[in-house]
């Protein structure tokens, strides 16, 4: 393993890591939109209040990395997704500022529009991130000089769409799966249906969309004979099956942990399929973006290395120590 793919290891693994911790949260913000009463959405509240903050630094750090090793594509890929990126970050801005402000007032009027930004708030990143996701699988419009040749219009594809329905039907199962460990009695039996419902929505959709690449962007597949492909997709296939068998028989712990390590495996599939590409040019394969001409010089790349390896164990001690404080049920302000 060269150091750029040692960066390119670190990047997924990031990522990776973000989607399975911000994944609930951000379902956890879709499904309050859905919310019977202000009581259910206290407890969607009360259960991400404590980790939501400590789950997008894994974001942060992923968009570091990316920057530091790899800034051609940093460059690249984030002009031509300008508008989707401020759009993202507008809604995790209110779905930050959502948390901290609704229980400082308590008229009906204050604490619906906060209630308004975190649900919106979570579903234009639960959306949008899949759209990028379908965007950069597909390829983007990159001409030479790595110049960006496409429209924000055109990102909005029928693929790349359905990639973020699958990216949003994903976030609200692992949203109602956290949020049933979360909670008891007659709403977690409540989250349990919604999870199993989600949980076989993104399935089909998971399965309408693999086969959608399979057409879209067929180079993915060009791995097919390696047995690290088949290795990552039985594993796939058995913590997909795990979900929705572990959510009726209602072991929530198992269905939570096989949803976290579904999004992990998918990550790393879709890594293992693009690698040595970072992103695929769709006006031609030689315009394509990869580990090593999209790269920082070697001596960058070893410094961010050392730095993040330095950094992670701090990253991890905090996230463990946050969940463990706030480990049992969800309790919101009023108690």
């Amino acid at each position: 393993m060269d150091i750029n793919t040692a960066a390119f290891c670190l990047l997924a693994g990031l990522l990776a890591v973000y989607a399975a911790l911000d994944g609930f949260d951000l379902g956890v913000g879709v499904l309050s939109l859905f919310a019977r009463s202000k009581e259910e959405r206290d407890y969607h509240f009360a259960a991400v209040a404590p980790v939501w903050d400590g789950n997008e630094v894994w974001l942060l750090a992923s968009g570091n990395v990316l920057f530091g090793a790899f800034p051609v594509v940093f460059a690249t890929v984030f002009s031509g997704f300008y508008l989707a990126l401020v759009l993202v970050l507008l809604a995790l801005v209110a779905r930050a500022v959502s948390i901290e402000f609704r229980e400082l007032r308590h008229t009906s009027r204050w604490i619906r529009t906060w209630d308004w930004a975190f649900g919106v708030g979570s579903l234009l990143p639960a959306l949008l991130f899949g759209v990028a996701v379908g965007n950069v699988l597909r390829g983007l419009p990159i001409g030479p000089g790595f110049s960006w040749q496409g429209s924000f219009v055109g990102l909005l594809n029928p693929y790349a769409l359905l990639v973020g329905l699958v990216s949003c039907a994903f976030f609200v199962m692992h949203g109602a799966l956290y949020l049933r460990r979360k909670t008891s009695g007659e709403l977690s039996g409540h989250l349990a249906r919604i999870a199993f419902g989600a949980s076989l929505a993104f399935i089909a959709l998971y399965g309408v969309a693999t086969a959608a690449t399979a057409y879209v962007a067929p180079a993915l597949f060009r791995k097919t004979g390696s047995p690290s492909f088949w290795a990552l997709i039985l594993l796939l296939v058995a913590t997909l099956t795990t979900i929705p068998v572990a959510t009726r028989a209602g072991r929530a712990a198992l269905a939570f942990t096989a949803s976290a390590a579904t999004v992990a495996l998918m990550v790393a599939l879709a890594a293992f399929s693009v690698y040595p590409l970072l992103v695929p040019s769709s006006l031609g394969s030689e315009l394509s973006l990869t580990i090593y001409n999209a790269a920082s010089t070697s001596g960058t790349l070893r410094t961010m290395l050392l730095v993040a390896l330095a950094g992670l164990p701090f990253i991890v001690g905090y996230t463990v120590v946050v969940y463990r404080v706030f480990r049992g049920p969800a309790r919101p302000a009023e108690e």
